[in-house]
């Protein structure tokens, strides 16, 4: 079902508009194939997902874009101060958008990594936080509790085991996307994807290896024997493309899976609420260079507001999966719903996101 541009908004919105029009963008969380084949029925003030599930834990969901289904492995999740995290935002704003707030005042981000099964072999993009717990603290106010340690167990929920990775692929080397790189398996007592091709820009393993913005040692030692550096826009597997999208880190990236006319983009740390979408000019406090971040955000919501287009949001509570709708001059302007199935399902430093 697709949701219909009504005829006077014609020449209001076209794929070439820049972004920076005075439009309104909305991220419309997917859930259920009821939800998805009745998008077109949602009036214009009605494309917000089930308010509890903006700041809820995620769970493992899978959609598939064409022959190729995509899943988010849930790990664990962190609590994030809204107004030390967005520092753009205001105490005034989040008392005016409570939703998106959980029961301890914070922005409840997910964390894990997003699965893509192809006909041809299994991609994994980004590899959890490991587990670990971690209390509040008040040296680290930008951050509440933080747990994760449910990758591998919503693996198997998802019906794969480590083994069967081919590609471990990053959208950056922050440590809440490495986790399981050198977490042991605790059925193995090794690491669970020390065989699997690794893949990731150029300018983020420099600035991964680097003494200021590097991770833990021994996972960039794990990672570089089996270490493959991509360019922007090169198919490194089939079905799924790595575009440069800098500024959250040096060299962040996003992945573009593609099949049968349909497409995912998967905006890794971009993004790390909803509600970014619609206020792109909102960088993020870890963001390296938040000039270059806000324009990487406004390059990629152009691309997800393009037909049969949708958006995985890591961070973005239970709704991981979703579409970008815009609306300009009282108009709704959407992508064609996918099918969605709903799945079942330490101690260290705090990720730096």
């Amino acid at each position: 079902m697709w949701s219909r541009r009504p005829p006077e908004c014609s020449n209001h919105f076209t794929n070439e508009q820049p972004l920076t029009r005075a439009v309104a963008r909305t991220w419309r969380g997917k859930t259920t194939p009821d939800e998805m084949r009745n998008d077109a029925m949602n009036s214009i003030d009605d494309i917000t997902p089930n308010q509890a599930r903006l700041r809820s834990t995620p769970k493992s969901r899978s959609v598939h874009i064409g022959d190729i289904r995509v899943s988010y492995v849930h790990d664990g999740w962190i609590q994030l101060h809204p107004t030390l995290w967005l520092p753009n935002s205001s105490t005034d704003y989040w008392a005016d958008h409570p939703q998106y707030l959980d029961d301890d005042g914070y922005l409840r981000a997910g964390m894990g990594g997003l699965l893509v099964e192809t006909p041809t072999g299994t991609v994994l993009i980004d590899a959890g936080f490991g587990p670990r717990q971690m209390t509040a603290d008040p040296d680290t106010p930008r951050f509440g509790a933080i747990t994760g340690g449910s990758f591998l167990d919503s693996l198997t929920a998802l019906g794969v085991r480590p083994a069967q990775i081919d590609v471990l692929a990053f959208t950056h080397l922050h440590l809440d996307h490495i986790g399981w790189v050198s977490a042991p398996d605790p059925t193995t007592g090794q690491p669970p994807f020390a065989h699997a091709r690794v893949v990731m820009t150029a300018a983020e393993w420099d600035h991964g290896t680097s003494d200021e913005h590097g991770p833990f040692e021994e996972t960039m030692k794990a990672l570089e024997p089996r270490l493959e550096l991509v360019s922007d826009g090169s198919e490194f597997s089939p079905g799924i493309t790595l575009r440069s999208a800098p500024g959250h880190s040096a060299g962040h990236a996003v992945y573009e899976i593609a099949s049968n006319g349909q497409r995912l983009i998967a905006f890794g740390d971009l993004f790390h609420s909803p509600v970014q979408i619609a206020k792109p000019h909102w960088p993020a406090q870890p963001d390296i260079d938040t000039e270059r971040s806000t324009q990487s955000r406004h390059a990629i919501l152009q691309r997800l507001t393009q037909d049969n287009t949708l958006g995985f949001g890591i961070h973005f509570a239970d709704v991981t999966f979703g579409r970008v709708v815009v609306r300009e001059h009282g108009c709704a302007v959407g992508s064609p719903s996918l099918p969605t199935r709903h799945r079942a399902r330490g101690k260290g430093p705090p990720p730096n996101k």
